[in-house]
């Protein structure tokens, strides 16, 4: 399964941007989908999940403000930052978790930068 992200870019404190990440490739089904992000200088940290059954969940510091649906006939999550701030510059990675006909898989999508000016 590839994974495909999108968004990001720069935005000034008290902006939005959204986030999207579509996987595709062969037949598989999603257990849970989100994102990770990795800040300057700091180590990688779960940003949002979303599981197969509907729970989702956030790190503290963006509840809130960051929402995280799915479109599943699309296979897309999306990630939806509001009133975002300068802590929340990092780079982005989507991940998903998926099951074949051979087990359990994780893949991990490109990062993609977000740069919230103060």
């Amino acid at each position: 399964v590839q994974l495909q992200a999108f968004g990001g870019g720069l935005v000034e404190a008290g902006g939005s941007l959204r986030l999207s990440c579509k996987a595709s490739g062969g037949t598989f089904s999603i257990l849970a989908i989100g994102w990770f992000r990795q800040p300057p200088g700091k180590q990688r940290e779960q940003v949002a999940a979303s599981r197969s059954g509907g729970d989702t969940n956030y790190k503290d510091s963006v509840k809130g403000r960051f929402t995280i649906s799915r479109d599943n006939d699309e296979n897309t999550a999306y990630l939806q930052m509001n009133n975002l701030n300068v802590e929340d510059t990092a780079v982005y990675y989507c991940f998903a978790r998926y099951r074949e006909y051979d087990g359990d898989h994780t893949s991990w999508g490109q990062g993609t930068l977000v740069t919230v000016s103060s």
